[in-house]
């Protein structure tokens, strides 16, 4: 077997949550080119089957499911609908989630505790969902968490999202502690990069400052957080659990 090999995904099913854009959606399809069939799920059909489109013509199986991760039942939808067409999940990626940059002084604690709800306990019900499938499907899984610089590195208006973020990452560790050894989890913790969320408040002044903060001097792209959401769900990671890339 080629050390590559490890790098592959043949065979596995993956779900990826917030996929129809930005990181989900590339995550979906770097996971299907490296050979895995993957079930899609968000809000906005459309943009799911332009992503299925794509999967589809790298010759894998795509499976678009209407998703609203805030709706709990929803979840239980998704994975019941993944077991349903596959028989099986490999590997879960937690990525639907954000709040804006907010000040503290125009966030209510009712926003404060949606921020937490939408990237936190979205990603803990779905996990708790999908593990006991993975382990009697397969054996064995994989969960990724998509978290945020913002949770390790506080910064003004960001009170609500890092926090959440912070707790995404906790949970990532509590998570792979009780898992283990059949299920690993992990999680990302993404900093500065080109998605239509950051398009949104993004100038040229607030590019260059990020810039400037980053050592490789340009903004990250997805195609960057999916390549390291490759390796934390492939083989070639087997020996990693309850870490924050």
């Amino acid at each position: 077997m080629s050390i590559f090999d490890n790098f592959r995904l043949n065979g596995k099913v993956a779900l990826v949550t917030g996929a129809g854009k930005g990181i989900g959606a590339a995550i979906a399809k770097t996971f299907a080119e490296a050979g895995a069939d993957v079930v899609i799920g968000a809000r906005t059909i459309t943009d799911l089957e332009s992503v299925a489109r794509e999967i589809r013509a790298m010759g894998q199986r795509a499976l678009v499911v209407n998703t609203d991760v805030l709706e709990f039942d929803q979840l239980q939808n998704l994975a019941d609908r993944a077991m349903e067409e596959f028989g099986r999940i490999d590997i879960l990626v937690n990525n639907a989630g954000g709040f804006p940059p907010k000040p503290v002084s125009q966030t209510t604690a009712r926003e404060f505790e949606e921020a937490f709800r939408f990237n936190v306990s979205t990603a803990f019900e779905l996990s708790r969902i999908c593990a006991p499938l993975m382990v009697e499907s397969t054996g064995s899984g994989v969960i990724l968490n998509i978290s945020s610089i913002a949770g390790h590195k506080p910064a003004p208006c960001f009170a609500a999202y890092g926090t959440a973020k912070g707790a995404l990452s906790l949970l990532t560790k509590e998570l792979a502690q009780e898992f283990a050894p059949k299920v690993r989890v992990n999680a990302i913790a993404v900093g500065s990069t080109r998605t239509d969320a950051l398009n949104t408040v993004l100038t040229p002044e607030i590019e260059q400052v990020m810039v400037d903060l980053t050592p490789m001097g340009r903004l990250g792209e997805v195609e960057d957080i999916a390549l390291g959401a490759l390796y934390l769900c492939t083989p070639a990671a087997s020996y990693v659990t309850g870490e924050i890339l």
